[in-house]
């Protein structure tokens, strides 16, 4: 593949000049006699080591805490001998007496009593005994209303719902709810309903210290979470299907990242530009310098086959872009037309073209009623899919760099607007945001999420950026070669975990996304990588495009390779002339 100064198409030859707890309320439900009571069962008094006991190689677990979680645990699940059996053998109470009070009484409705043994807890925080008091009385006021108590719900919300003096906006609601009876239960008013008693209990836990109160199924929220840390820290981390075990630590092996060939495909007869798999994972599309660009079927198994070769272009084709359905393709010459494909048929529905201009990129709106294109004069025009053009955007609103995203609310687009910057166009607020980098960009990409923009730049370097809210630089990745060519990167992997990226050393690198550690080198393209692409079906599988005429699909070391070759027979040849 030869230098900027070769006489190439400009996108792929482009002269870059240098520069720069819960609470843990699951829906479980209290029944009486209350779960964790120990009244019958009267604990023993603590030891006078106290909370000075610890548990565990650390130190740091206080016994009595651990104990109190189990006993929690225990009555959760349903083990309600065991766990008061726990609170006599340690000596250690779930709760003191007066908690276990306070609980029946919320759970026999009994509010009155409720809130005299509050006070008797002993909370030290005023405001949040004042808004605990609030919850309770609240529920005695919804309840009165649900059982006709119109008169008695008025003087409990006179004296002693507003006498506590908090929440005003919720006291006119529920004063509403005398005014206009309608008002409770009314569509989108199920804020003004009464709750179940042991989902109150559930938001008196959420409020009150855990000291007095443990949340509901603490001990499973602490296990996992320590199971979620272990996997997030795992860089390997890479399948749907990982059992995670309590017995041992997590720790995946190199084995869950594709870093084997198990296919090469040779169909491209020049240098393969792009490559994306569809949103569904069932296909493939690349395009080539040849002027041509294919649709693979990858069927059930992860084997790839040409299903149609789309000829029209009378230029090399810069890049393709999937309909948000993947059941149409569109690809784009290098500053000529943008064609519109039948994924099914390899049939030619449109041709768009600005006179006199050409296209440097194109993509799809979110409702797939709509495409854009990014144009030579520096603009962004928008068609309906039959050819009318609908909206423009002039002035610098775009570079000869042929990327351009669209946020899956269709509210903003991304295009390259100059050397150093990326704009952000807001549709609706009609403000433009910029992106700036020290030194050229050459490429970037958008996570599935809309939340991180992958950013390749001249000076060998991938910036990972955050745009949701404010927009900052969170990791960079460096390793791969880029001198003269465009290089492209992705997302990928699951829960796009991965970044992965071509490069000029005829290798694909991969890295760890929140780590930025580098994690596989991948041999065996004997050009430049230009475009890389992670199927967001399987994160078992990535594809790989080069100058040296080949896509190469990788999979995972493990996997048996069903074919001695990957040359596809059968070429299916579509005329796109229009």
């Amino acid at each position: 593949m030869g230098g900027v100064g070769d006489e190439e198409p400009a996108s792929k030859r482009m002269k870059v000049s240098p520069g720069d707890l819960r609470g843990l309320s699951n829906g479980s439900s209290y029944t009486e006699p209350v779960a964790g009571s120990s009244r019958d069962l009267m604990a023993r008094p603590l030891t006078s080591q106290g909370d000075e006991e610890v548990v565990g190689s650390k130190g740091f677990i206080k016994r009595v805490e651990f104990v109190r979680l189990i006993a929690k645990a225990l009555y959760s699940l349903g083990y309600n001998k065991s766990g008061a059996r726990l609170e006599e053998e340690s000596g250690i109470p779930l709760h003191s007496p007066v908690v276990n009070l306070f609980m029946e009484q919320i759970l026999n409705g009994n509010w009155d009593e409720s809130v005299v043994t509050l006070q008797k807890i002993g909370l030290s925080d005023e405001n949040m005994a004042k808004s605990a008091s609030f919850l309770i009385l609240e529920q005695k006021f919804l309840e009165l209303l649900d059982e006709k108590k119109d008169m008695d719900a008025l003087k409990t919300l006179r004296t002693e719902i507003a006498p506590l003096c908090i929440n005003t906006s919720r006291v006119h609601e529920l004063s509403s709810c005398i005014v206009s009876p309608s008002f409770v239960g009314s569509p989108g008013q199920s804020t003004v309903r009464a709750k179940s008693r042991p989902k109150l209990l559930e938001e008196l836990q959420k409020l009150l210290p855990p000291t007095v109160m443990i949340l509901e199924r603490r001990l499973e929220h602490l296990v996992e979470q320590a199971l979620v840390l272990q996997r997030d820290t795992c860089i390997f981390h890479n399948s749907l299907n990982e059992d995670m075990s309590l017995y041992t630590d997590h720790r995946c092996g190199r084995d869950q990242i594709p870093s084997r060939t198990v296919q090469v495909l040779q169909d491209h007869s020049d240098e393969v530009w792009f490559v994306q798999f569809s949103h569904n994972g069932k296909f493939l599309a690349s395009s080539s310098s040849d002027k041509s660009a294919i649709i693979w079927e990858v069927d059930v198994n992860g084997w790839v086959s040409l299903k149609h070769r789309l000829v029209g272009h009378h230029k090399p084709v810069c890049s393709v872009s999937w309909s948000p359905d993947d059941r149409q393709l569109l690809t784009c010459g290098v500053e000529e037309v943008v064609r519109r494909w039948d994924v099914f048929t390899g049939e030619c529905l449109h041709v768009y073209e600005k006179p006199g201009l050409g296209l440097l990129s194109c993509g799809w709106f979110p409702d797939g009623k709509w495409i854009f294109s990014g144009v030579t004069d520096k603009s962004i025009c928008t068609w309906e899919l039959e050819g009318k053009e609908v909206e423009c955007w002039k002035g610098q609103r775009t570079s000869k760099i042929s990327d351009l995203e669209i946020t899956s609310d269709g509210k903003k687009i991304l295009s390259t607007c100059s050397e150093n910057a990326i704009l952000l166009l807001d549709r609706e607020a009609k403000v433009d945001i910029l992106l700036e980098e020290d030194k050229p960009i050459t490429s970037f990409s958008l996570s599935s999420d809309d939340k991180l923009l992958l950013v390749n730049l001249l000076n060998q370097e991938i910036h990972l950026w955050s745009i949701a809210g404010e927009v900052k630089l969170v990791a960079k990745y460096q390793g791969h070669k880029r001198t003269r060519f465009v290089i492209r990167s992705c997302f990928g992997g699951l829960e796009e975990a991965f970044i992965a990226s071509g490069s000029e050393d005829s290798q694909v690198y991969v890295w760890h996304r929140c780590s930025g550690e580098l994690i596989e080198v991948l041999p065996g393209h004997s050009g430049a990588v230009n475009s890389v692409s992670w199927n967001p079906k399987n994160p078992h599988m990535l594809a790989s495009a080069s100058d040296d005429r080949t896509i190469r699909i990788w999979g995972l070391n493990e996997l048996k390779v069903k074919h001695k070759y990957a040359h596809s027979n059968g070429i299916h040849c579509c005329n796109g002339g229009s």
